[in-house]
């Protein structure tokens, strides 16, 4: 059984030549890689937002979360902030990925090489209605934790 799919088009920024468009590392993939466009070192706590080099018209309804790939966070402790990070279908400039250093050694981020992942997601829009008391549940308002015990 294939997944639906949506056209994400994507415009090439001049940076960008070159490069490979975002993809589908495997068959059953959740995620499509997006490499970097340009060069970066990365100190020990650093972070930056690593340009892509392409920019995306995402259709109404839906939003492009960014992930950060597990190998470079467990090998060198490279992630990204704000995870998942969500790029609204109203946003028209540079896709751009903040990565953070958590490790303890500098970390040098090559253009070409994969950052992040993108996973397109469907969205659903919620309205706030006010009320005087909410429904009880076992939980109540245990939080942080409290599930735990």
């Amino acid at each position: 059984m294939s997944s639906p799919e949506i056209a994400i088009r994507l415009k090439r920024l001049d940076h960008g030549a070159g490069l490979p468009l975002p993809a589908y590392a495997t068959e059953h993939a959740a995620g499509l890689d997006v490499v970097a466009a340009e060069d970066v070192t990365l100190a020990p706590g650093a972070r930056h937002a690593v340009a892509t080099g392409f920019a995306i018209a995402i259709p109404e309804g839906y939003e492009v979360q960014v992930r950060p790939r597990s190998g470079m966070a467990l090998k060198h402790g490279i992630t990204c902030l704000n995870t998942p990070g969500t790029i609204d279908a109203d946003y028209r400039g540079e896709v751009k990925i903040i990565l953070a250093n958590l490790g303890d050694a500098l970390f040098e981020v090559k253009r070409g090489e994969r950052i992040a992942q993108l996973v397109p997601a469907a969205v659903q829009r919620a309205r706030f209605a006010e009320v005087a008391e909410l429904d009880d549940t076992a939980r109540g308002s245990g939080g942080f934790g409290s599930t735990g015990r």
